[in-house]
């Protein structure tokens, strides 16, 4: 191979590895700037499993998705404003919610408990006044009283209504509120449901009438959206919906887009956010013009394509095992546990981008899949039944030892991780400015015990 970067498929802006590289010993590094870090070094100084998390990226592409909205705005001349929320869902973890609040974003919660985190960075003066908080999510009595008492204290907190029995809960509000629809549209993702329970009907929200304080129609109908034309049919039917909503309701003046914005795991080209932004701003422009109302402003909630490139996750390989009559050829064995750090391994089948982080140049590879180090059958990745590319034992020094990194493991697989067969989650460290900060030590098997009452 002459190109081992392009086999690997880093270097490249379009497929989120722009910072991903290789030195000339084929070991894999990342590239901050002036900074340079060797992952085989760091797995050196922390072990394995390892999550490494580079704020920078996060801080990147959020920088990014701004400078492209406000282009075409200008460019098009589209009146309205963009705004950019998180969803906490996405990684709740507080070097990472920091990390996007520091570079403009505000945040969207689905919870009591993600409102809580909230109001404890409010209080603590963790983010200033112009942050703003959208609420979604089933609404108990504990998250209505949290938003009201948040309200109170000069938050700018708005709750986004799913169903006639939070309109009615939320009647007295004093502030403004969002409206979700069910735009059911059939959009090719991960999340294809015939019937989505969240949000109303067209029939049911024109039923509703004047709703005081109405300022936003927000929508999300799918994640991982993998095709283009399916999220702007998404748009063009918001827009619609919005037009027809704002004929009873002139207070309300925002569309919010949702998430969905995929990621190309896979490291195969799909559409870019140049692309997307560029056709969302002349959708909406056009049909607000012809419907005679303002440029509402836009509110995008894509938390997976900001965050999912800003971690990695390290394995050791322990051992192989071949496999008889398969298009493998042998079970790499790892110290982890897909079942417990990437959980859409198995819940969804996701499939990742998987590299070498030493010997990747030089050595003859093989087809093989991994399996993690619980005693479940289910614990394995397989690349979808296809299998991964990775150098061959037999070509190594017995001194030597291989590992390997999962790209693009920033969003969901912290919250959603488990302890199956108590194993213990990796360790995580952030790296920023050519510092490294331990955010997660290694839990012991003591820690992990605690967790289960002993």
């Amino acid at each position: 191979m002459k190109s081992y970067k392009k086999f690997w498929k880093l270097g490249m802006e379009e497929l989120g590895t722009k910072d991903f590289d290789i030195n000339k010993d084929g070991e894999l590094i990342v590239r901050e700037g002036n900074y340079q870090y060797n992952i085989l070094d760091l797995i050196k100084k922390f072990g394995t499993p390892l999550e490494i998390f580079f704020p920078f990226i996060i801080e990147k592409r959020l920088r990014n998705l701004f400078e492209t909205f406000n282009y075409y705005t200008k460019n098009l001349q589209y009146k309205g404003r963009f705004y950019y929320y998180f969803p906490m869902k996405v990684n709740q973890n507080k070097e990472f919610v920091l990390s996007l609040i520091s570079e403009g974003a505000n945040l969207e919660v689905g919870s009591a408990n993600e409102l809580w985190l909230v109001k404890r960075m409010w209080e603590q003066n963790q983010f200033n006044s112009k942050i703003k908080v959208i609420c979604n999510g089933p609404k108990t009595n504990y998250y209505l009283s949290l938003i009201s008492e948040l309200k109170e204290k000069n938050l700018n907190i708005i709750p986004v209504i799913e169903d006639r029995t939070e309109l009615k809960a939320l009647r007295d509000y004093r502030g403004d509120i969002g409206v979700r629809f069910d735009l059911d549209v059939k959009t090719k993702s991960h999340w294809d449901k015939k019937i989505d329970r969240y949000g109303f009907s067209f029939q049911e929200i024109m039923e509703l009438g004047k709703i005081k304080n109405l300022k936003i129609i927000h929508y999300h109908n799918s994640s991982q959206v993998e095709r283009l034309e399916d999220l702007i049919n998404q748009v063009k039917r918001a827009i619609e919906v919005f037009v027809r909503v704002k004929e009873k309701n002139p207070t309300l003046d925002t569309l919010d887009l949702g998430g969905g914005f995929a990621v190309p795991y896979l490291k195969k080209k799909m559409y870019t956010s140049d692309q997307a932004i560029k056709r969302i701003i002349r959708i909406v422009k056009k049909t607000a013009e012809k419907a005679g109302i303002p440029h509402p402003n836009l509110i995008c909630e894509w938390g997976r394509y900001v965050v999912a490139p800003s971690q990695i996750t390290i394995y050791k390989i322990l051992f192989e095992k071949k496999i008889e009559n398969s298009i493998a050829k042998k079970w790499y064995i790892i110290d982890g546990s897909f079942m417990n750090d990437l959980i859409d391994t198995w819940a969804i089948r996701q499939k990742w981008h998987v590299v070498p982080v030493n010997f990747m140049k030089g050595l003859k590879l093989t087809r093989v899949w991994l399996a993690g180090s619980s005693c479940d059958s289910d614990d394995k990745y397989t690349a979808g039944g296809n299998y991964i590319l990775l150098p061959r034992f037999d070509e190594m020094g017995e001194a030597e030892d291989l590992y390997i990194a999962f790209l693009d493991t920033g969003a969901y697989q912290d919250a959603l991780a488990s302890h199956h067969c108590l194993l213990s989650s990796p360790a995580k460290i952030v790296a920023q400015n050519g510092i490294l900060m331990v955010a997660r030590k290694r839990e012991t098997p003591e820690e992990v015990g605690k967790l289960f009452g002993w």
